[in-house]
């Protein structure tokens, strides 16, 4: 690989497992950290084809044990950019958490993102899949994002330049990745609106193990049904599988005992679908992301 970078970190053979919520997975082939945006488009315009995977917080990400080929590009304090940019509006780059632009916004006395609060993720990963919390999506909110392709080539699309749905993002062409969202939000009270976000994490800590390593939820939402209470009802709730185990708390989560291999929860995922397509003929499909070699 070339390695004419100016301000990033490039690294060979780097583990992930600090890199995700889960605590699990192999090595990133490379592992590249940008310094910012205008690093990381130089650093996309200098690298011969290969695999690229952004990464931002790991929060929806599964990382096989066998590690991921290619350039693993983290984009938590690299693309970290959060500004006001129209009196209404919020330009939040792709390494910003989701929990930063709801109280950036409240903050700046803007109301209607208090629901960002409660993804676990960061902007990049919420784009990307329409990420949603308390009854709001991201894409609700956006009215343009920026884009960067695998020769460092950027531009800004219109959000109606892309099909939506529940968890789903359609739209971006093959190498090609989000790095900045612009998010529209109403003037209101922000002092309302902090103590909204704080009463929603307060709410999500009592029915969510949210001090425990997970991925947030594992399964959509199959069409008129709530996939926790299929995995509770169909008797799962604590289930182990190596060092992985449906929560206790929340069926819909998988928690790392400790030492849980990717391998684990992927069993337990498998597990999962076949006990409750088996009891309710309902096929679950997981939210979360499996990344690397199969």
């Amino acid at each position: 690989m070339k390695r004419d970078i100016v301000k990033g970190i490039l690294l060979k053979d780097i583990n992930l497992k600090c890199f995700t919520s889960w605590g699990v997975g192999g090595n990133a082939q490379y592992f590249y950290w940008p310094k910012d945006s205008a690093d990381l488009q130089q650093f996309l315009k200098t690298q011969p084809p290969q695999p690229i995977t952004f990464l931002g917080l790991g929060s929806n990400a599964l990382i096989s044990d066998l590690g991921v080929l290619g350039t693993v590009i983290i984009t938590q304090n690299a693309l970290k950019e959060l500004a006001l940019v129209a009196p209404e509006t919020v330009r939040a780059e792709a390494g910003v958490s989701c929990a930063q632009v709801a109280r950036f916004a409240a903050k700046n006395n803007l109301v209607g993102g208090e629901f960002l609060a409660g993804i676990p993720g960061t902007v990049g990963g919420a784009l990307y899949m329409n990420a949603g919390a308390f009854g709001g999506e991201t894409w609700g909110r956006v009215i343009a994002v920026e884009t960067i392709n695998q020769q460092g080539e950027t531009q800004t699309r219109l959000s109606n330049t892309f099909s939506l749905g529940y968890r789903f993002c359609k739209g971006l062409a093959a190498n090609e990745w989000f790095i900045a969202g612009h998010f529209k939000f109403l003037s209101g009270e922000g002092k309302s609106s902090l103590e909204k976000i704080k009463n929603l994490l307060e709410q999500r800590a009592i029915t969510q193990p949210t001090g425990e390593p997970s991925c947030g939820s594992v399964f959509r939402n199959p069409p008129k049904h709530f996939a926790a209470k299929l995995i509770q009802e169909a008797g799962l709730k604590g289930l182990i599988i190596g060092d992985a185990e449906i929560s206790t708390k929340h069926a819909n989560f998988i928690i790392n005992k400790g030492n849980a291999s990717a391998q684990d929860i992927l069993k337990l995922i498998a597990h999962i679908q076949a006990t409750v397509k088996e009891k309710f003929n309902i096929e679950l499909e997981p939210e979360v992301k499996f990344i690397g070699i199969k």
